[in-house]
Parts: C-alpha cells; sequence; structure tokens
C-alpha cells in the first residue's frame, strides 16, 4: 500500500521544486535566527554569572540546544536548496538519492529538538528561581569584601544589578538587614554606635536597617531615605507601615526570574514557527519519489507518482527496523576484533569440511 500517493507532471514537478527551494531558504534563515537567540540567550546568562549558582548551568541547556539546532537547520537546509535544483537535472539529482534519507531523519530530530526547547523553557523555572536565590543571597553575603581576592566585584556587580532591573534584595529590601553589608575597613570602631551595635548582635557583626544606594527608586519625589528604616522617628512625616520608603519593593530573584523566564518564553513561537517551515520542508519526499519515478520510466518529463511511504506505516517500520538490526549485527566484534558473522561463517566452513574428509580405515 503506498502511502499518499500524487500524480505529477513536469510542471507541477518543477513548480514543487521552486516552492520548495523557497521555503528552504526560509528555513536557512529561521535557522539564523534560532542561532542568533541561543547566542544573545547565552550572553544574558553569562553576564551575572557572579550571582548565579554553579547548578544555574542547567538552563544553559536551552541556549544550547537552539545554537546546535540553529546551525544544524542551516546546514541541513541549505542542503535542501541544492536538491531541490538537482532535482530539475537527470544526471545530477541521483547523488542525492543516498543522502536524503539521512536528511529526513535529521529534520525530524530538529523538531524534536525545537520542542524540547519549548518544554524545558517552563520545565526548568523552577530550578532557575532556586539558582537565582542561593546566588543572590551569596552576592549580598559578600558586598562588603571589596578587598577579598574573587570577591571584590560583588559589590559593583550587586548595585549595578539593582540599579538596572529596579529591585533590591533578594526577595526584598529587608535581606540587607540581616548581613553586614559595610566592609569594617570603613568602620570607626572606637565610635560608641558602632560598638553598640557589634555588642547588640550575637555574631558581632555592624547590622543596620539600611540599604545601598542602588535600591533608591530616582522617580520617588522624595530623597532617599537608606538607613533607619524602620524608625518613624528618625525622619519626619514617616510611617513604617505605610511608607513605600522610596525604595525598590520587588525583589532581584523576582526581577530576574520574569526576566530570564521571559526570554526564553519568547522562543515559543519562533521556534514554533520554524517547526511549521521544517515540517513543510518533509514535501521533499514528494519531490524526490516522483523524480525517481519519472527516471525509473526513462521519461525525465513525464508523469510520475509521489508519495510519502512506498509502503503502509506498519510495514515501512518493520522493514526500517530490520534494516537497523543487520547494520547492528554487522557491527558486532568479538573480544579477539573478529567480526561476528565472519567468525560464524569461517566455523561453518571447517565444519562441511570435516564432514566431506573420507573416514581413515581402521
Amino acid at each position: 500500500m503506498v502511502l499518499l500517493k500524487m500524480k505529477f507532471n513536469q510542471q507541477r514537478r518543477v513548480r514543487l521544486a521552486q516552492g520548495l527551494w523557497l521555503l528552504s531558504w526560509l528555513a536557512v534563515m529561521c535557522g539564523a535566527f534560532i542561532f542568533c537567540l541561543g547566542v544573545y540567550l547565552k550572553t544574558e546568562l553569562l553576564r551575572r554569572d557572579e550571582v548565579e549558582k554553579e547548578s544555574f548551568m542547567d538552563i544553559h541547556v536551552v541556549p544550547n540546544i537552539l545554537m546546535m539546532v540553529g546551525l544544524a537547520s542551516i546546514g541541513t537546509n541549505w542542503v535542501a536548496t541544492r536538491v531541490c535544483q538537482d532535482s530539475l537535472d537527470a544526471s545530477r539529482f541521483p547523488r542525492w538519492k543516498v543522502l536524503l534519507l539521512a536528511w529526513f531523519v535529521v529534520a525530524a530530530l530538529l523538531c524534536c529538538l525545537l520542542l524540547a526547547v519549548v518544554v524545558l523553557s517552563y520545565v526548568l523555572q523552577g530550578r532557575l528561581e532556586e539558582s537565582l536565590k542561593v546566588g543572590l543571597r551569596n552576592g549580598i553575603r559578600f558586598y562588603k569584601d571589596t578587598d577579598v581576592p574573587g570577591r571584590c566585584f560583588q559589590k559593583e556587580t550587586i548595585d549595578r544589578l539593582q540599579m538596572e532591573f529596579r529591585c533590591c534584595g533578594n526577595n526584598n529590601f529587608k535581606d540587607w538587614f540581616e548581613v553586614q553589608w559595610v566592609s569594617g575597613r570603613f568602620l570607626d570602631y572606637t565610635a560608641q554606635e558602632v560598638k553598640d551595635r557589634i555588642r547588640s548582635n550575637v555574631d558581632g557583626r555592624y547590622l543596620l536597617d539600611g540599604v545601598p544606594f542602588s535600591c533608591c527608586n530616582p522617580a520617588s519625589p522624595r530623597p532617599c531615605l537608606q538607613y533607619h528604616l524602620t524608625d518613624n522617628r528618625a525622619h519626619f512625616n514617616y510611617d513604617y507601615l505605610s511608607e513605600d520608603l522610596n525604595l525598590y519593593s520587588r525583589g532581584c530573584r523576582q526581577a530576574l526570574t520574569d526576566y530570564y523566564m521571559g526570554l526564553m518564553n519568547s522562543t515559543g513561537p519562533g521556534v514554533l514557527s520554524v517547526i511549521l517551515i521544517q515540517v513543510g520542508n518533509f514535501h521533499l519526499r514528494y519531490l524526490q519519489t516522483a523524480v525517481e519515478g519519472a527516471m525509473a520510466l526513462e521519461d525525465p518529463e513525464g508523469d510520475s507518482e509521489g508519495y510519502i511511504l512506498e509502503k503502509g506505516v506498519k510495514e515501512t517500520f518493520e522493514e526500517v527496523k530490520v534494516k537497523v538490526l543487520t547494520m547492528m549485527k554487522l557491527a558486532q566484534v568479538d573480544p579477539e576484533g573478529v567480526p561476528v558473522d565472519a567468525e560464524a561463517e569461517k566455523a561453518a566452513d571447517t565444519t562441511a569440511e570435516k564432514a566431506a574428509s573420507p573416514t581413515p580405515a581402521s
């Protein structure tokens, strides 16, 4: 049973080849877009690796797949353009007959990988939030270590992050109350206020109900309040419970999660459109079978039939299965490096020779 058979004359084959040629070039440009999208997402993830946990590398699987699929899509669809061109020349088309089987396999694999990207974009959100939570917590804890090798850029990174994403702290501005974010080199340990704060803390840290300057919202009409944020008497016309504190209210973990998830979710429509274009390119199978049918009739300009599968789905699956098993069996090698089939054939020949040799007289 031939699956999805269609009749093709010379004019229809030419139109099909031209249409698939244009579609293939569109797929090449879409592959370039997917690759650039993966590079951009990868760059954005690496820009802030100082506030990301090591396990955050798991999320890099999304841009890595995008870049790999983008490059593969460019290569495979460029090959498709060449096949469409050569389909109009009976002398050049036969060279693609063996390669086209691999082309269909690669194209199907690309579609599966693109679907995996869409799924992973949603599945990895929980891992993304956890990685940012731990990374930002460490970044805030090391904010004061401007003279410690390996941590000297943490302050600049956190300040730029809070100003760029209009956020403060990990969950909110109160996260700064739990860490000493002022370096000891800038504290006067002879001052009574410094002594009192250090003594009041069991860990001997200098804790403040204050935040760095980068938490201040420049859009606020009131001058920034950085210190004594929980003391209503420290500021005129100020109520801690109702005042917005002139600070960014959103935590940086939520801000970064929304930003990265927005980038990854925006890939969904683009990726799905590429999948549709790639599926459209599977009509190359019609072109292949129609041209091969015309060549088999020794009439390149005559009518022919094109189809997706020469046999039914079940029969085709069984045939491919047999071919794969045969290839695997031929590839098997015994410990001494002799192919299994060759060794069995040699043993069979030896047995036949012994059976044919005459039995010696007693």
